[in-house]
């Protein structure tokens, strides 16, 4: 019988299940840059936005308001500090950072909490906060967003968030490492691509993360062989697609991770209870082996802003373990054969 691997615990595995579609969001941008006008006797700092959108401050914003944990990350990794920060379980490793005040989240934003902090500018995500702009602006606010559906994308974040702050030497430095990174990997990760699937979900709620996805990129780009990345994409979420059992059993993952940004046990628990409507997905083979886990949330289940390099190396460590298993079961068995 098949094991959940995960950070805190692990579940038994019998069958895998259909999927529900999740609401998640994401889009690509546009490029970014930051340039400093003369307006009414003062700098006037303009950057232009992931969705294309011209935004003009008087000057670097003193009150920083950020809508997911990637973009917290980013501005504390730059030196700077910020008043309002997302509800989130996951644990933030800045010191000062647990302190700012809690503003709901980028799905939910609570605008009166956003308004008693008098934020310079909001952080938020292109396209799901773009309704919110008009309610911003009206406190005297201003949106900024941008997207993390990739490695690139990251690091534009991190190269925008560097302009605002005026730190775009730190932010190059943070980009060089990332790309240092990336590119050790890539040389490793063309020995042995287990076949993946890579799975976002909640209780009850699943569905596969695309090439398009953040998880799909790292997946890729730690040497993994997405077996969903030709699967059809969700219309409202074209990051990701919806669990289709049949096309799974015939691609046969080797290895299932999970994502999600909820409680780890309670995911684990959901997908035993669907597993067991499907007795078919006991001949896959990720399955049948247990080589199923949860990914720590605070890496896979949000955005990990400059941590986006630990997230990278995890999995490419856990690609590398599984690789040599299947390879030395491939021997024993061809041994056995013999």
């Amino acid at each position: 019988m098949a094991r959940v691997r995960g950070p805190r615990r692990r579940a038994a595995w019998s069958a895998f299940f259909l999927a529900i579609p999740l609401v998640l969001a994401g889009c690509g941008g546009q490029p970014q840059q930051a340039k400093t006008e003369a307006g009414a006797g003062q700098g006037k700092l303009v950057v232009t936005d992931f969705a294309g959108r011209e935004v003009a401050l008087g000057g670097v914003p003193q009150r920083i308001v950020t809508l997911g944990n990637g973009e917290t990350d980013i501005v504390y990794a730059l030196g700077g500090q910020v008043a309002g920060r997302p509800d989130s379980e996951v644990p933030l490793p800045y010191e000062g950072a647990e302190q700012a005040a809690r503003i709901g989240t980028a799905h939910e934003v609570d605008l009166e909490r956003i308004a008693l902090l008098h934020p310079d500018v909001v952080l938020g995500n292109d396209p799901m906060n773009v309704k919110d702009i008009p309610t911003l602006e009206g406190i005297g606010a201003k949106m900024v967003l941008t997207s993390a559906n990739s490695i690139e994308e990251i690091e534009r974040q991190i190269a925008l968030i560097g302009q605002l702050l005026e730190r775009s030497s730190r932010a190059d430095e943070l980009i060089a490492g990332i790309e240092e990174k990336r590119t050790a990997l890539a040389s490793e990760a063309e020995a042995g691509r287990p076949r993946a699937l890579l799975v976002y979900g909640a209780p009850g709620t699943f569905m596969a993360a695309l090439p398009t996805s953040l998880g799909g990129n790292l997946l890729e780009a730690a040497g993994g062989y997405n077996i969903a990345s030709d699967y059809p994409r969700l219309q409202s979420y074209p990051q990701y697609a919806q669990l289709n059992a049949e096309r799974i059993v015939d691609s046969d993952p080797e290895v299932i991770f999970i994502m999600t940004h909820g409680n780890p046990e309670e995911v684990a628990d959901s997908f035993v209870a669907e597993m067991r409507k499907n007795e078919a997905w006991n001949n896959v083979a990720a399955v049948r082996a247990g080589r199923v886990e949860v990914l720590p949330a605070e890496l896979f289940g949000t955005n990990p802003g400059t941590r986006v390099v630990e997230a990278l190396e995890l999995l490419r460590h856990k690609l590398y373990a599984y690789a040599a298993e299947l390879s030395d079961e491939n021997t024993a068995g061809q041994g056995g054969a013999s």
